[in-house]
């Protein structure tokens, strides 16, 4: 997912990506260690997008606080 994309969401649609990226990414670690799985591309691109929704969210955290002194 692009940083474009994702900045085009609302907070809590980026709340709820969060939580849906987070759950695949369990998903997908869980089938890795039952050995159902190879895909490490798929698990990294999933942290790099966990990343991207988190640093985004945080940018908007501090602006928002900027904002109110």
């Amino acid at each position: 997912m692009k940083a474009d994309k994702i900045r085009n969401l609302t907070e809590e649609e980026l709340r709820h990506q969060e939580r849906d990226l987070a759950d695949q990414l369990f998903k997908l670690k869980f089938q890795l260690n039952m050995g159902q799985t190879e895909s490490l591309k798929k698990i990294r691109g999933l942290r790099k997008d966990i990343a991207r929704v988190k640093t985004i969210l945080g940018e908007r955290t501090r602006a928002a606080a900027t904002e109110k002194r």
